[in-house]
């Protein structure tokens, strides 16, 4: 069975024009009390809508992404890439891979589609703004959410002809605001608002440009432990210190995040790679900057700290700041 959020199985029931808002309620009730409890809310609104005929999920060819539900299987959507993240690697039973993932949306929705090993090499031809075709993927469901795989049989286009996504929604917001005093080793899916206190030069290394591994140079030669001797891509990573007056913590920004965090692209990055004396200039602009980044925290074991791993960075904005504040303030009075 598909997990239909509530809300939504109500809403699909009272489009059909069947059943009144609260005759469904009534409803959903007697058949939980028929099933002597035995059944959750979710499950008797499943019922109904079979009783009356309510077709819950479409059979077009391509969905929209908020059409999208855990537990499906082999479908087709189409969306804009909002953010891609970047590849890690892993190593789990003593085997070793690679994963990344990327954020799509459409005009009803995001979702996050999460890409392995070799579906991970063509991501590297993905970039953010392209409109991607997925076809034959499945939904999973992840920590409340909904993600996007492809199987064996998935395929990806990229900017296929006669697809396009004009409108988009605004990334949906599932990360909790911690102070960084009470961050802790191994904690997901959070956000921190921190002043820069400290920026340190970037580090630039070559990486396989076929699958974004790092290489080993040998006598002039670049080699990738996959793919053998290769024409070498550039990368970077670049660490900076953030203060909120509870603690600091330093993140640890990569090359996406770094262009969102410098707001320049990738050609100056790649200037001052021979050029690092002016990235001075740089450094000093962003002292006392502050900026919202969401991400992971994870300890690094050879310096005994916590790290913030960035995967979504921007510049904090006062008024959205303000309103977090005042509903804050509401909450606590209406508590009180």
């Amino acid at each position: 069975m598909y997990k239909i959020p509530l809300p939504e199985l109500k809403e699909k029931i009272l489009a059909s024009k069947k059943i009144t808002p609260r005759d469904l309620d009534t409803r959903i009730k007697e058949k939980i009390n028929e099933l002597a409890g035995l059944i959750s809310e979710e499950g008797a609104a499943y019922i109904i809508a079979n009783e009356l005929g309510v077709e819950l999920i479409s059979e077009k060819a391509k969905l929209k992404i908020k059409e999208l539900y855990a537990g499906m299987r082999s479908v087709s959507t189409v969306g804009k890439v909002l953010r891609k993240y970047e590849t890690r690697e892993f190593s789990k039973d003593g085997r070793t891979g690679k994963v990344c993932s990327l954020m799509i949306g459409d005009e009803t929705e995001a979702i996050r589609v999460v890409l392995w090993n070799d579906q991970v090499d063509f991501a590297g031809k993905v970039q953010e703004g392209d409109t991607l075709l997925l076809k034959n993927a499945y939904i999973k469901e992840n920590r409340g959410g909904k993600e996007l795989h492809l199987g064996k049989e998935g395929v990806l286009e990229i900017n296929p002809s006669g697809e396009t996504v004009n409108t988009v929604v605004s990334l949906r917001r599932d990360f909790e605001r911690k102070n960084i005093g009470q961050l802790q080793d191994d904690e997901n899916n959070v956000e921190v608002l921190g002043t820069v206190v400290q920026v340190f030069d970037p580090r630039f290394f070559k990486i396989c440009s076929q699958c974004g591994k790092r290489t080993l140079e040998s006598e002039g030669k670049f080699q990738c432990p996959e793919h053998g001797t290769v024409e070498p891509g550039v990368s970077y990573v670049l660490n900076a210190v953030l203060d909120d007056g509870t603690g600091t913590i330093r993140g640890v920004f990569w090359k996406n995040q770094i262009l969102h965090l410098l707001g320049k692209e990738e050609p100056d990055m790649l200037y001052y790679q021979t050029n690092l004396s002016l990235f001075e200039n740089v450094k000093n602009d962003l002292l006392g900057e502050i900026f919202k980044v969401q991400g992971r925290v994870k300890k690094n074991e050879m310096f005994g700290r916590l790290e913030f791993n960035v995967q979504l960075v921007e510049k904090a904005n006062p008024q959205e700041e303000l309103v977090r504040l005042e509903k804050i303030a509401q909450n606590k009075a209406e508590r009180a």
